[in-house]
């Protein structure tokens, strides 16, 4: 299995990248064989979207053709996103923008929103509301807010609020059973072909 982790924050170094590679460890543990990327938006690696994405120009295809096809590989989906004025940072945004059905279509994706004090729900909200329509991506129902990210999931363990830290590494982990078990479940659908169809290549 294959399951790329998208640290949607900007920032470099970030909470949501630590957040990230918690998850990534949490994944490796449970399978070793499987492979656990990370996509990071750090640093803002993806210009903003234009019209000349859709016009195969060379300079995007350039820097999204290896983009697309990890996430063409991968089988589901981690979407790490910070909480900005209770908001989704415009980079995570911008990154659905540039992925299509072909990379994200019909696959699972756990939702993790990260907040520093007891925030974190708008972003649940508004990627559930508009960031799935044209990509197709499917959220699962499970989902994580990591609340007071600074006293949690550090590694050095002094860092760590002891009771919250080891609530969220439990749910984190079920959450990641949940999200796997998805994705074995959804492979077989796509392959059946039941997805594909031409005149409907747009949600509504």
């Amino acid at each position: 299995m294959r399951i790329t982790i998208v640290s949607g924050s900007h920032r470099n170094p970030s909470q949501s990248m630590k957040v990230a590679r918690h998850i990534q460890t949490a994944l490796q543990n449970k399978q070793p064989t499987d492979t656990i990327e990370i996509f990071s938006l750090a640093d803002n690696p993806l210009p903003l979207w234009d019209q000349s994405v859709w016009e195969n120009d060379p300079g995007w295809q350039e820097l999204l053709d290896p983009l697309h096809q990890q996430l063409r590989a991968s089988d589901g989906f981690v979407i790490v996103s910070p909480e900005w004025h209770g908001q989704v940072p415009s980079g995570l945004k911008n990154f659905f923008l540039l992925c299509s059905v072909r990379e994200l279509g019909h696959k699972p994706a756990l939702i993790v929103t990260v907040s520093s004090i007891d925030g974190g729900a708008y972003p649940v909200a508004e990627l559930r509301m508009s960031s799935y329509k044209n990509n197709r991506i499917c959220y699962i129902p499970e989902q994580i807010i990591v609340r007071k990210v600074e006293q949690v999931l550090n590694d050095d363990v002094q860092q760590n609020d002891p009771r919250n830290d080891e609530y969220y590494r439990q749910r984190i982990s079920w959450a990641l059973d949940i999200l796997t078990a998805y994705a074995t479940a959804m492979k077989p659908l796509r392959e059946s072909g039941v997805t594909e169809n031409k005149l409907f290549k747009n949600g509504m």
